[in-house]
């Protein structure tokens, strides 16, 4: 049916065709769909130009500056690597200039045994109260049996040798006549006033028991060891010994290392090797370790062995035999109860420290306080020992000579709770340790050298083995000593001293083994002594001139309450706001003993702040009168 209404016709009606001009814009549903797509694909393909061309040179754009982030690492203060340089100190050998001729003497004769390579002590004493020190050299011995050919020992064998100072530097050998001039296999010495007569006496350590010698005055020294009962056994090797009071009932008492159990025999079915070599000198590893001794001083010229009861002898849990084997000794109040502890140096097994219990008896706690072995638990060959507060503050240091390719060991303590100090080994820290590894190093003390107020480090080194070169060609027989520098003043800690500035001399090459200090020409600063196996020893002058001031305290004990050398005492004087701690103590490094006198050096200042004395049994003398850049004499109150 049509639509007849009014919009039919519209509906109907078809749009009239354009003429050609317009036939260009006529599109048909379909090519409009077809050029939509395809403007979209142009401008995507424009898009992806762009996309990949600002990639590529997003990739090879300059990089931007850094921006700078201030955070608490970047704004904290920077350190300061203070550059310390080493005075200028020159050490000079006089030994032929000062009168010294003594030569040791070690029995050698082909057999290579073990005791040969291990000694000889040397000490500073004042054995005729003239105010300067003299010398005493420990010598060995022919074995039995085997003189030493083409020497004199035959018609005249070797002994001690005393040197009598003239306070000038030169030394006179008073040895004959004295009473020390009787063979020993000598291997140490402790020097003290066991009996508080005013004369330094004289215990010699060795192979088959030790002596005695009682300073009857006049330079005459008389063997009392059978009377006096420190012998030890003959079957003994005594090593260091010490003279101190270690109950405070102002007598000195007498502490003994041991070192293994020893015998010809049984050297010789240890049968050391070197390849290429031969027979040689070697280890204790193969040796039964043996007790150290301490004899309570009665006061009446006995001694009583109170070792065991005093809980000093230290044996294996499994086998029961002794586990020392014990070369150095410090004896040092490690806790401030003023009592003194012993520190003990043992080669190849764990060091001691025998804690003083104030009740005549000693607990062993070395392994506790972190002193009786290495960082990593492991035992060193432990040779030459001492103590000091060497950074002028509460901190104490211990010093152990190793052996080869083994640094030397600096134990510092740390502020901790309880009574016990506790260490760590702090030698590459402190910067003793790397130098230190490669020499066998033996005598260690510190010792102010340069009168700045800060302890230095000395070490004597030397090797076992005459022909260790052969089979290890970095190790030498003869050892140059080592000197440390203590940089504490200028915010180092110890460097390294060569001959550039301390001369050449301290760094001979010898055989190294004992040494010790001592003010041999009152010029106030300290000379050297080193000794040699089967050599000449090393007497060298210090030629400082710093201008620095210093404190030279000679202490006298009461000789009731403290004993006359005033060994354990404390000297504490405070100088430019620190406090500098120094114990009277003449047992120091390797089978030595150095002066009793104490020097403390003020290095610039005219004058200290304070100075006291604390004195064994705890009485505190403050000091207002004393000389500076002189020896003053501090005598204790009755």
């Amino acid at each position: 049916m049509l639509n007849t209404g009014p919009n039919s016709q519209r509906a109907e009606t078809a749009a009239p065709i354009r003429d050609a001009t317009d036939a260009e814009d006529f599109v048909s549903p379909d090519d409009a769909v077809i050029g939509r797509a395809l403007r979209w694909s142009i401008a995507a393909l424009l898009i992806l130009s762009g996309v990949v061309m600002g990639t590529i040179w997003w990739a090879h754009r300059a990089p931007p500056p850094p921006i700078t982030r201030l955070t608490d690492l970047s704004t904290t203060n920077p350190i300061s690597h203070t550059v310390a340089e080493p005075p200028a100190v020159r050490f000079t050998d006089i030994t032929k200039l000062a009168g010294i001729h003594f030569v040791h003497h070690n029995g050698a004769y082909g057999e290579k045994l073990l005791p040969e390579t291990m000694g000889g002590g040397v000490a500073f004493l004042d054995y005729d109260n003239d105010g300067k020190p003299d010398l005493l050299f420990v010598n060995g011995s022919d074995w039995p049996g085997h003189g030493t050919s083409g020497s004199d020992h035959a018609d005249h064998p070797a002994t001690l040798a005393l040197y009598h100072n003239d306070g000038n530097g030169h030394f006179t050998d008073v040895t004959a006549g004295s009473g020390l001039d009787v063979p020993i296999y000598g291997i140490g010495v402790a020097v003290g006033d066991y009996d508080n007569d005013g004369r330094v006496d004289i215990f010699i350590t060795g192979v088959g028991g030790c002596r005695l010698f009682h300073n009857e005055g006049n330079g005459k020294f008389r063997d009392v060891t059978a009377e006096a009962g420190v012998g030890g056994s003959p079957q003994d090797w005594s090593t260091s010994a010490a003279f101190v009071d270690y109950d405070n009932d102002g007598r000195l008492d007498l502490f003994v290392c041991n070192y293994v159990r020893w015998s010809r025999d049984l050297d010789l079915k240890a049968n050391y090797t070197l390849t290429g070599v031969g027979r040689a000198y070697g280890p204790p590893t193969n040796f039964e370790g043996a007790f150290c001794r301490l004899y309570h001083n009665d006061g009446n010229g006995h001694f009583t062995d109170v070792s065991a009861k005093a809980g000093i002898q230290v044996r294996n849990k499994d086998t029961g035999v002794a586990v020392g084997k014990s070369l150095a000794v410090v004896p040092i109040d490690l806790d401030g109860d003023g009592f003194i502890d012993f520190v003990v140096a043992n080669d190849t097994v764990q060091n001691f420290v025998f804690h003083n219990k104030r009740d005549g008896t000693f607990e062993e706690v070395g392994a506790m306080c972190g002193v009786g072995f290495d960082s990593n638990g492991n035992a060193r060959g432990a040779m030459g020992i001492d103590a000091g507060y060497f950074r002028n503050d509460t901190a104490l240091g211990i010093a152990i000579g190793n052996f080869a390719n083994e640094m030397m060991a600096l134990y510092v303590s740390h502020d901790t709770a309880g009574p016990l100090r506790q260490f760590t080994d702090d030698a590459i820290a402190q910067g003793v340790g790397a130098p230190s590894r490669l020499p066998l190093k033996f005598g260690v003390f510190f010792f102010d050298y340069d009168l700045d107020g800060w302890l230095d480090l000395l070490c004597a080194d030397g090797h076992l083995e005459s022909e260790i070169n052969k089979v290890q060609p970095s190790e030498h027989y003869q050892q140059a000593a080592q000197l440390y520098w203590n940089g504490g003043g200028q915010g180092a800690g110890f460097i390294p001293v060569h001959a550039d500035k301390a001369g050449p001399d301290l760094f001979t090459p010898i055989v190294g083994r004992g040494c010790a200090y001592g003010d041999i020409d009152g010029d106030g600063d300290l000379d050297l002594v080193l000794t040699q196996i089967a050599g000449a020893p090393l007497l060298l002058r210090n030629d400082q001139h710093t201008g620095h001031h210093y404190l030279r305290l000679k202490l006298i004990g009461n000789g009731t309450t403290c004993n006359r050398d005033a060994i354990g005492a404390q000297v504490l004087v405070r100088v430019n706001g620190q406090l500098l701690r120094r114990q009277v103590m003449p047992t120091r490094g390797y089978l030595s003993q150095s002066e009793l006198p104490v020097t403390i050096g003020l290095g610039a200042a005219v004058r200290p702040e304070s100075v006291r004395v604390k004195w064994p049994g705890g009485a505190v003398q403050t000091l207002t009168e004393y000389n500076v850049d002189s020896p003053t004499i501090v005598r204790q109150a009755p």
